[in-house]
């Protein structure tokens, strides 16, 4: 009886690869083959217009869950950055006031710069001159959390914008 060489192969190191219609035709029969390709050269900006199509909707479903609907909501940067901010405060209405506040505030633009002051970033906090978006957020969060009226409470830090127009 013969016994063959047991090669273990890792998962992790094993390269997946993906038939394409061509390479799966070229078993087929010459008509068979000339058909597959020629709805495969159809197909293809198709499967392309289909593959994005999903990651649209995968995102506008991800927008609708975490209450997402501004026009900048598409913007791959500001939406890493409201989910940055979402992970650091761990409750979604908490979430969603600071999204509100900081969409008027600065658009969640971590280069807003504000012409009446030295507020500057995303929390358009005064003198700050951080400019790594993230950092902005910390420092954002850290003073909303340590300021003596909002004592952490995004919602109280929106309801005093709404009336005097900041924070």
């Amino acid at each position: 009886m013969k016994s063959y060489p047991q090669v273990a192969k890792s998962l992790w190191t094993t390269r997946q690869t993906r038939l394409s219609y061509p390479q799966l035709a070229s078993n087929l029969t010459p008509t068979l083959r000339s058909n597959c390709l020629k709805q495969a050269a159809e197909a293809g900006s198709l499967l392309k217009r289909v593959e994005l199509l999903g990651q649209s909707i995968a995102l506008t479903a991800l927008l609708l869950v975490t209450g997402i609907t501004t026009a900048s909501a598409y913007d791959p940067n500001v939406e890493s950055y409201k989910l940055y901010a979402h992970m650091k405060l761990g409750n979604d209405k908490q979430y969603r006031c600071l999204v509100t506040l900081w969409r008027l505030e600065s658009n969640w633009s971590p280069t807003a710069k504000n012409a009446k002051s030295t507020a500057f970033g995303i929390p358009q906090l005064l003198k700050m001159k951080e400019t790594n978006p993230y950092k902005q957020i910390d420092l954002g969060l850290k003073y909303i959390t340590h300021h003596r009226i909002y004592k952490g409470d995004t919602c109280k830090a929106l309801d005093r914008h709404k009336k005097v127009g900041h924070y």
